[in-house]
């Protein structure tokens, strides 16, 4: 049931930002399609993406244990957690929010990260992650960040004002990447270590 109500709100989150960004005008991409599409190329559509396919899947039993759901599991995890994480910390209060716009934004930089949190802690599935899987996890970001820096110099534009080269440079811009990637590894490391304790405690005891 966690699993199923997650994946629901995923898909009203993403359908509740599509409509209120195709019905917004203005903006860097005047258009309505371009203006669309581009809603996928923020990390945290993204992040919403994988959690909810992965909680679908699970909800549906089709995840079948192969080491690519393991990787896309805990990229999901780990990418709506850091979502979460430098929303509060970065980009909380840069917007005054109302209406349908307010309501997305609980959707995706609040109810499903912590939805998909606990759903992990209390259901996992555990027993499942490894050095090699974690190592995996960081494939994604990774490719988001060099795809959004190559995107955003051909365009001048960038989805978050800390990627934001035209307006902090490399400089300060490498230097946030690195701060993310780390709380990203660390993350990855924790949520390693963690499954294992959690996967000990669900054993049953031996005497």
């Amino acid at each position: 049931m966690c699993f199923a109500l997650t994946a629901l709100a995923v898909l009203i989150g993403l359908v509740t930002q599509l409509f209120v960004t195709a019905n917004t005008s203005g903006g860097f991409f005047p258009d309505t399609t371009s203006r669309t599409l581009n809603v996928f190329a923020y990390f945290t559509i993204q992040s919403n993406i994988i959690v909810g396919v992965t909680c679908a899947m699970l909800a549906l039993r089709l995840d079948g244990g192969s080491t690519a759901f393991r990787v896309f599991r805990l990229d999901g995890l780990l990418c709506i957690t850091v979502t979460f994480v430098v929303f509060r910390v970065a980009l909380a209060g840069l917007h005054d929010l109302h209406g349908w716009t307010a309501f997305a934004d609980f959707m995706l930089h609040g109810l499903v990260p912590v939805l998909c949190v606990l759903g992990w802690l209390a259901f996992g599935p555990h027993r499942t992650l490894t050095p090699a899987v974690a190592a995996w996890s960081t494939v994604f970001p990774l490719a988001w960040l060099a795809f959004t820096l190559i995107r955003g110099a051909f365009l001048d534009w960038y989805p978050y004002p800390f990627i934001d080269v035209v307006a902090n440079g490399y400089g300060k811009v490498s230097v946030n990447c690195v701060l993310i990637a780390v709380f990203f590894v660390a993350l990855a490391a924790g949520a390693t270590a963690l499954d294992r304790l959690l996967s000990r405690r669900s054993e049953p005891s031996r005497r």
